[in-house]
């Protein structure tokens, strides 16, 4: 008889198990903790939407539409009909067409933030997935520079509770779309006379979307891009005023940055604030989290027109990060271990490990194997697997105690060796001398 041929993960969506998840689970707690600090809410989002929000708020010629979203047609209704439907590649737009579908700013602006998985079909690399995920925070509703800097110093916030350290800023304006425009005609005039240094990608943008040349990463274009007309030099007045308070906010709260003329971000919502955050420990792929301000894209999605400013940040890039740079996250262990020689205890067992659950405690109990004649396994060999839990204590239901109603308590960290025997009816009474000192209470 042939073998049954397994089933793998799909290339680039990866399986996120213990001990690993328990490193995405600190990283979200942390992040939830610093979202609260700032008084933004979460928000959720379907991972699926039509494509023509992406189309409509990313731009037609972006990468993520042009190459790498997972777009399909939906099966066809009873007439005929098909929606044309997309993976979502990043979460802004989904929120804010969200915010635009349930009138959320009714009642002025809002602080959001979400964590999810997106989807983009590209060749999987260090740090980049077809299925990866991504933390962002999103202010609707507020035009002022004060956002920009709020949005730049929860990151700065969310770096230093991470413990992260190696990162800088970059800053840059985009203006506002008629600046952008006289920029646009300047670009487009200058590459057209250097058509000749430029790659296959920046040829089929020249028209369609100049700005993303000075993005780019061919070696062989550096000096041309560096020539390049400035788009800061296209400014007006209010976008410098915004710009410069931006900046003044960041000096005032001991933020460092350097402006980069060159950051345009890679979507078309963008304008007036761009930044990025970027680390030299991952090579190539050094942004770790990047935004700015998109005060348009509530209208193009069918809004009411409202500013908004936000950013994105990579969650398995920061994980990695974390790596690099040595963090030691904290994994879960429990407080206790539950070692049970005899499984016809079991019923005098359980109702007292759920009276300590209930008061706080974390119980791992010792389970069979289910296999025929195996039993419950040597008091020795559960006592082995209660250390190599991480337990402090171990907790032993022995014939002779539970004859005497009652339980050892074992110290299998700090005091090992040491024993006490507890009451078993009365659990809850001597649960909180099991919890960790930082366990939550």
């Amino acid at each position: 008889m042939s073998k049954t041929p397994s089933i793998q993960a799909i290339k680039g969506m990866n399986d996120i198990l213990p001990p690993t998840s328990a490193r995405w689970q600190w990283l979200e707690d942390q992040v939830r903790c610093v979202m609260g600090s700032f008084a933004y809410r979460n928000a959720r989002t379907p991972i699926m939407e039509q494509v023509q929000l992406y189309t409509r708020g990313l731009g037609e010629v972006t990468d993520i539409v042009e190459k790498e979203m997972y777009s399909f047609q939906d099966r066809q209704d009873k007439h005929g009909d098909a929606d044309h439907l997309a993976l979502r590649p990043e979460g802004t737009a989904g929120l804010v067409r969200a915010v635009a579908e349930h009138n959320l700013l009714y009642d002025g602006g809002k602080r959001l933030f979400y964590m999810g998985p997106m989807f983009r079909r590209e060749r999987p690399q260090r740090g980049r997935y077809r299925q990866f995920h991504q933390i962002g925070a999103e202010a609707l509703g507020f035009g002022g520079p004060e956002a920009d800097a709020e949005m730049i110093l929860l990151a700065v916030a969310l770096w230093r509770a991470l413990g992260i350290k190696n990162w800088r800023l970059e800053l840059n304006s985009l203006g506002q779309p008629d600046e952008r425009r006289a920029h646009r005609e300047a670009l487009i005039a200058y590459f057209e006379q250097h058509q000749e240094q430029l790659d296959e990608d920046a040829r089929r943008r020249l028209h369609s979307n100049p700005l993303r040349i000075l993005d780019t990463k061919n070696p062989a274009m550096q000096a041309l891009v560096d020539g390049a007309p400035k788009l800061l030099d296209y400014l007006g007045a209010a976008s410098q005023q915004h710009f410069a308070a931006v900046q003044a906010m960041l000096r005032a709260s001991g933020v460092e940055w350097r402006i980069n003329p060159r950051l345009v971000r890679g979507l078309d919502y963008y304008n007036l604030t761009v930044f990025e955050f970027i680390t030299d420990s991952l090579g190539a792929q050094g942004t770790i989290c990047g935004g700015g301000r998109y005060d348009y894209l509530v209208e193009q999605i069918g809004g009411k027109p409202a500013p908004a400013v936000g950013w994105a940040m990579g969650v398995e890039r920061v994980l990695e990060l974390l790596q690099e740079e040595g963090m030691a996250v904290p994994e879960p262990v429990p407080d206790a271990y539950a070692v049970i020689p005899d499984a016809a205890a079991l019923p005098a067992v359980m109702p007292c490990l759920q009276a300590l659950r209930a008061a706080g405690v974390a119980v791992q109990m010792h389970a069979s194997s289910g296999q025929a004649d195996a039993g419950m396994g040597s008091m020795k060999s559960q006592l082995k697997r209660a250390d190599a839990s991480g337990a402090r204590f171990a907790l032993i239901f022995g014939a002779q105690e539970l004859a005497e109603g009652q339980i050892t308590v074992k110290a299998l960290r700090d005091g090992a060796g040491q024993q006490s025997r507890q009451p078993l009816a009365d659990a809850a009474a001597w649960a909180a001398t099991l919890k960790s000192p930082d366990s939550a209470q």
